[in-house]
């Protein structure tokens, strides 16, 4: 069963733009029906998808990048905690709880 709704047309051909903002983020618009460039929200230009990927490449490597420092950054605050407390008398496992500690068993007395 076919339905048609008056004053609506059927849908055509979606386009895709990608674009590099210049706050260096990166976006893509679908338009369906368009006949003009999109409209940016913030100021950037429109790009070919290659130069769009390569950003958005360039972005998830630095979003990484600084997953694994701050990643780096627990441990050794972990670390140090936990070897503060097995210092001060504090048993292993508590140490290990209190401070959030998940490596190696380290002697104080050795580190």
């Amino acid at each position: 069963m076919s339905m048609t709704i008056t004053g609506a047309t059927e849908a055509g051909d979606t386009v895709t733009y990608w674009v590099i903002y210049d706050d260096g983020s990166v976006g893509r618009i679908e338009i369906t029906n368009g006949q003009q460039e999109p409209a940016l929200s913030k100021p950037g230009r429109l790009v070919s998808e290659v130069e769009y990927q390569e950003r958005l490449d360039e972005l998830r490597a630095e979003q990484e990048r600084r997953r694994a420092e701050r990643a780096a950054e627990d441990e050794a605050r972990t670390r140090t905690d936990y070897l503060a407390l097995r210092a001060a008398g504090v048993p292993e496992d508590t140490a290990r709880r209190m401070s959030g500690y998940t490596g190696p068993a380290i002697d104080p007395d050795e580190s």
